[in-house]
C-alpha cells in the first residue's frame, strides 16, 4: 500500500484535516489487509485498538437483536472509516463489521488517532461532523422502521443501493445482498423480503435472475406504499 500523505482516499473522510506530518507519522505504524467477500473485520463487542480506512470494496456494519436475528444499520465504501466512535467513547464495539465482496483496508493505531484528536481541531471537528451524519441516519432508520411498510422499506432499499452504488452493465445493481441481507436491512423475516421481492417482480418494478436484481421502474419503486 502507499503512503498516507500521497493516498486521494483520505479526501473522502476526516483524514484530509491531517497535517503532512500527521500523515506521514500514521503512515508510517499503519498496517494494510486484503479482506474476502464475507470475512469479519471485527466483531460486535470486539475491543478496537484502532480504526480502519477502507480503501476498496464495501462492507456492513449490524447488530445482533435479542431474538438472534441480524439487523443491518449501515453500509460502508470506499473512503468511508469505521471504528472510530468505539474509539473515542473507550466501548467495545457495538457493531459487528463484514465485507461484503472483496476489500482493502488500511488499520491506523489508536495512539495515533487519539493524538491527532487531541492535537487536530480541525481533524476533531471533521470526525465529530462524520460521527453527527451517522446519528441522523440512525434516527431516520429508527422512523422508517416505526412509521413504513416492509414492502416502502424494501422499495428505499433498492432505490438507496441502485443510486449509492451503481449497476453492471446488464443494469443490475452492483451490489450483490442476500435475500437474508435485504431482510436484515429492512428488519423483517427472510420469507417476508422473499414475498415483497416476488410481489415487486410482478408488478413489473423489478427482474431477478437467481441473486441478481435489475431495476426496471425507478420511478414507480419510489412511489410504492
Amino acid at each position: 500500500m502507499g503512503k498516507c500523505e500521497q493516498c486521494i482516499i483520505k479526501q473522502f473522510n476526516a483524514l484530509r484535516s491531517l497535517t503532512k506530518e500527521e500523515l506521514v507519522r500514521i503512515s508510517n505504524c499503519k498496517t494494510s489487509r486484503t479482506i474476502k467477500k464475507g470475512e469479519v473485520i471485527f466483531e460486535e463487542g470486539e475491543v478496537l485498538n484502532g480504526i480502519y480506512c477502507v480503501r476498496d470494496g464495501i462492507c456492513k456494519l449490524s447488530k445482533l437483536s435479542a431474538n438472534g436475528k441480524d439487523q443491518i444499520v449501515k453500509m460502508v465504501v470506499r473512503g468511508q472509516l469505521i471504528g472510530q466512535r468505539s474509539l473515542i467513547s473507550e466501548e467495545s464495539s457495538n457493531l459487528q463489521a463484514v465485507a461484503l465482496n472483496d476489500m482493502e483496508v488500511c488499520f491506523i493505531p489508536r495512539n495515533e488517532i487519539i493524538n491527532s484528536l487531541q492535537n487536530n481541531a480541525k481533524f476533531s471537528f471533521d470526525v465529530l461532523r462524520e460521527m453527527a451524519h451517522d446519528l441522523r441516519e440512525a434516527d431516520d432508520i429508527i422512523v422508517n422502521m416505526a412509521q413504513k411498510s416492509v414492502r416502502q422499506r424494501l422499495a428505499e432499499t433498492l432505490i438507496y443501493i441502485n443510486d449509492s452504488f451503481g449497476t453492471n452493465p446488464d443494469g443490475t445493481l452492483s451490489v450483490l445482498l442476500s435475500r437474508e441481507d435485504f431482510a436484515n436491512m429492512v428488519g423483517t423475516a427472510t420469507e417476508s423480503a422473499i414475498r415483497v421481492l416476488s410481489q415487486f417482480k410482478k408488478e413489473d418494478l423489478i427482474d431477478t435472475m437467481g441473486k441478481q436484481i435489475r431495476i426496471k421502474d425507478l420511478e414507480e419503486l419510489r412511489r410504492v406504499e
